[in-house]
């Protein structure tokens, strides 16, 4: 059944889907179903973590040999998300107590430490593991079961679909990741989201403001609570536009612009990548490869750069060879450099990029300047 879901990004009026984890969790619950009434359910309630109730229809369902399995389809609404129409399978089975969750067919497996599960697991992540597990224990306790489920999620079109996307990359290899935090898919369209930076960063001009803070996102608004002490009232929220949002400050003529992101995302300013989204363009560990050689970085220590997932995994290796401090002043001075040629002397510009380990990463030559800026205005 199609989710009623809307959320408006700028004039446009979107339609919200729900995640991978969503499907796996309500073809878990409608399977367990089966196996404990031997009969086979057509449609499955599933409460998301976002406190949307889904009604879903089921599709697939078989019985027998000691197991049930059923499918879900994946709706994304006006995502355009790749995965939109595929099954989710849900095969499930009696075990002595417990659940224990594995990837079947087409699932990935993580091959690169700092992802949501350890290396080796299949790629289901934890909040799509909670959602699973607790669905099929509601199924128990609805019919008195005392004992344990084993389930296997699998998606038959998932290899194919992976070869399209940046998975292999990032650490997951033979399949597809079942995803989501919250259970429902927002749309992103991309013209939407960008005319909402513009209307905010509009309001900030209105209220006076001269000078631009530009977060991405929940990770930069909290960094910038916590350490730097401004209202978030006053910021701009750019996600991964962080081109079009410079773009928009000159237009409504701010005179700095400041922005504050986690050093994952603002690592490839430093290739001149401004819209970070992974489906647009990557390069973090190119980066840190190039900053690491132009730092003196020895062969060895470069090799193991490119099989990082993260920005911080790669870190670590580079702070544990001693060559963090001046990689880190190389990739300060590339950032800048792509951010000047941005704006075209037409304001003054800077970044921070921060990290959850090891707190404060880079600031740009300006940062202390802006900060200062920025705080006289909010004291003014």
């Amino acid at each position: 059944m199609k989710l009623e879901e809307y959320i408006c990004r700028g004039k446009e009026k979107l339609r919200c889907g729900y995640t991978t984890g969503s499907c796996a969790a309500a073809a878990a619950k409608a399977a367990a179903e089966m196996l404990m009434t031997g009969r086979k359910a057509e449609y499955v309630e599933l409460m998301t973590p976002r406190g949307i109730k889904l009604c879903l229809d089921v599709t697939g369902q078989k019985l027998g040999g000691g197991a049930a399995s059923c499918a879900i389809v994946k709706d994304s609404g006006d995502d355009p998300d790749i995965t939109n129409g595929i099954k989710v399978f849900a095969e499930v089975s009696a075990a002595e107590s417990g659940v224990e969750i594995i990837g079947g067919e087409g699932i990935g497996r993580v091959t690169k430490a700092g992802l949501d599960q350890p290396v080796g697991e299949a790629a289901i992540n934890s909040v799509p593991r909670r959602m699973i597990c607790e669905a099929v224990m509601e199924i128990a306790e609805k019919y008195g079961y005392s004992g344990g489920f084993r389930v296997k999620i699998s998606v038959p079109d998932g290899i194919g679909i992976a070869k399209k996307t940046y998975n292999p990359r990032m650490g997951i290899e033979g399949g597809i990741s079942i995803i989501g935090t919250s259970g429902i898919v927002e749309p992103m369209s991309n013209a939407a989201l960008v005319e909402t930076i513009r209307t905010e960063a509009k309001m900030r001009r209105a209220e006076g403001q001269r000078n631009m803070l530009l977060t991405l996102g929940n990770y930069s608004e909290s960094f910038v609570q916590n350490e730097l002490s401004f209202s978030l009232e006053r910021s701009v929220t750019c996600s991964n536009f962080i081109g079009e949002a410079i773009d928009i400050g000159l237009e409504l003529g701010f005179e700095s612009i400041l922005i504050v992101g986690h050093i994952g995302k603002l690592v490839k300013l430093g290739a001149g990548i401004m819209n970070t989204h992974s489906s647009w363009a990557d390069g973090r560990m190119d980066v840190l490869v190039t900053c690491g050689v132009l730092a003196g970085a020895d062969m060895d220590t470069l090799r193991k750069l490119p099989d990082c997932a993260t920005a911080d995994a790669a870190m670590d290796i580079l702070d544990e060879k001693g060559y963090l401090e001046k990689t880190a002043e190389v990739l300060e001075k590339r950032m800048e450099s792509y951010l000047n040629a941005r704006v075209k002397g037409e304001a003054r510009i800077a970044a921070i990029a921060f990290s959850f380990k090891r707190e404060l990463l880079i600031k740009t030559s300006l940062a202390d300047q802006l900060i200062q800026a920025i705080t006289g205005e909010e004291n003014g």
